[in-house]
């Protein structure tokens, strides 16, 4: 009655109680789950091949006190954003200057939008010599509005495209190269890697239920080369319990690659009321170079009976043995000083007896012969070839700035032809520096008038520079007046005496004296 309260859960051998074909009985919260439920996914999903410290690219390590590469990465995942962001800048900019272009005209330049035009012409820093010139005329800088919108649009376009040159250099800066060659044996032994092998067994087992491996077997069967020996020679074996199940794990410490196949096999067997059952295999096969910790290649995954045939739910148990077929294959990584690593790979998993009914499980629950599960690891070695990974720099300093030469020269052409075109078809633009310079002029002599007005206003009063009559004359007697006469007074010319008698001729009359009696007297006194 508790086993048919309980969901996904039979009774067996009439007291006790077992889970549903793909589950089991969870420890964490005493009720029966799915390999999916617990978190571990499908086999497929889960399959991990790859290196740890073998293939980062080595060569940009010394930006990293300066620059996270991980945090640019992060900000620039692909080329097409940074295009993206520079076209957007790049339209912005345009679609600003035909607004100050057309919202800006102003005859007396009193517009903020006119100053910003003003201001873009200021900018052309690249085409002030490329403009239209008649002939017969020295050639001059000429700061337009439209040079500027190009000098500045060209710039942004170059500064865009070199950031995606910036990120292909950190991001492909160098490919990785793997080359082929025949194996020989000094080359294979020369492979000392530390080997370790863990597969847990989902299930509600234990370790108390696993029979330890004591033998190795190497070779092919039948062949002349098949040895079978202890398997401390090789491995060393222990099992920990965990809350999916039993954990086995192998090691090997300094292996040196052998040209032959290695078959370890275990099996769990029935206990009192813990029958041998389990639902999937989740395992993790680790190398790494003898002395280095830094460098390891892996293969990870988890195992469920739902990827083959009908995709039923199923739970393993019996005496089919689960092969799991491991490859390992030799690789050379020249970019880090001839590194040795042996790379695993899960090629194949072969299932054992499985049950995919409650009927036929609850009949192999109450069987003796079928309270097993055996599992074998197959280890296979590829020693026919040895793979050498080295990296090659695809762009170089020199490429680097030819590219960027390259991105410059076509940033400018695109908006020198785009200026070019312009200034042909539409004649007002040729003289347009001028017409601004003009406005500008005459705005700078408005404002020196209006100064020089506020300085003799302030300087006279405003009361003596108001005409007081329609005719636009200033009054007699004013100020301005005698400004006018002090500025126009004529002075009288001057005579130089050539004698001294000339000399009193120029005795001025007004001071009382009668030149004409002076000289009758002087006639008189002489006779």
């Amino acid at each position: 009655m508790a086993c048919a309260a309980a969901a996904r859960m039979f009774a067996y051998n009439a007291t006790l109680c077992a889970c549903d074909p793909g589950y089991y009985l969870s420890s964490a919260n005493s009720s029966c789950v799915s390999l999916a439920a617990a978190g571990s996914g499908t086999t497929f999903a889960d399959w991990q091949v790859g290196s740890v410290g073998a293939s980062r690219n080595q060569s940009l390590y010394f930006l990293a006190p300066v620059l996270s590469l991980d945090a640019v990465r992060r900000l620039t995942q692909s080329q097409a954003v940074l295009l993206f962001t520079a076209l957007v800048t790049l339209l912005s900019w345009l679609a600003f200057c035909a607004a100050a272009r057309f919202a800006g005209r102003d005859p007396t330049g009193n517009k903020k939008l006119f100053r910003a035009r003003f201001w873009i012409s200021r900018l052309d820093c690249i085409f002030d010599n490329q403009h239209w010139a008649d002939d017969q005329q020295v050639l001059r800088k000429r700061k337009t509005e439209l040079g500027g919108m190009c000098s500045v649009a060209a710039l942004i376009l170059f500064t865009g495209l070199v950031t995606v040159l910036l990120y292909q250099a950190i991001k492909k800066r160098n490919i990785e190269v793997h080359r082929v060659k025949p194996a020989n044996a000094p080359d294979l032994l020369s492979f000392v890697n530390d080997i370790e092998f863990h597969i847990t067994t989902i299930s509600s087992m234990s370790c108390s239920q696993v029979t330890a491996p004591s033998t190795i077997a190497m070779g092919t069967p039948g062949f002349m080369d098949f040895r079978v020996l202890p398997l401390p020679t090789l491995f060393t074996y222990t099992c920990q319990n965990t809350s999916q199940g039993p954990s086995i794990s192998l090691k090997c410490s300094g292996c040196r690659m052998p040209p032959r196949d290695h078959y370890v096999s275990w099996q769990f067997v029935d206990i009192p009321r813990q029958p041998a059952a389990a639902v999937g295999f989740q395992f993790n096969l680790t190398t790494k170079q003898t002395g280095d910790e830094q460098h390891v290649n892996f293969v990870s995954g988890t195992i469920n009976s739902d990827n083959y045939g009908d995709k039923k739910l199923k739970t393993f148990r019996g005496t089919d043995s689960n092969v799991l077929k491991i490859q390992l294959f030799p690789q050379i990584y020249n970019k880090l000083h001839n590194l040795k690593l042996l790379q695993p790979l899960l090629q194949d998993f072969t299932p054992g007896s499985t049950f995919s009914d409650v009927t036929s499980f609850n009949a192999s629950l109450q069987n003796p012969a079928d309270g097993v599960i055996n599992t074998t690891l197959y280890i296979s070695y590829l020693s026919d070839y040895i793979v050498e990974i080295s990296n090659e720099s695809v762009l170089g300093p020199v490429s680097i700035l030819a590219s960027i030469g390259g991105l410059y020269a076509f940033s400018v052409a695109i908006f020198l032809c785009f200026m070019a075109q312009c200034e042909t078809r539409i004649k007002k633009l040729r003289n347009e520096d001028t017409r601004m310079l003009k406005i500008l002029s005459k705005r700078r002599a408005q404002q020196n008038w209006d100064k020089l007005r506020k300085f003799v206003m302030y300087t006279y009063g405003p009361s003596n520079l108001d005409p007081t009559d329609r005719s636009g004359k200033w009054p007699e007697g004013s100020v301005m007046d005698s400004l006018h006469g002090s500025f126009h007074k004529k002075r009288k010319p001057t005579r130089r005496a050539a004698s001294n008698v000339n000399r009193a001729k120029r005795v001025p009359t007004e001071m009382g004296i009668d030149i004409e009696r002076v000289g009758e007297l002087q006639q008189s006194s002489s006779s």
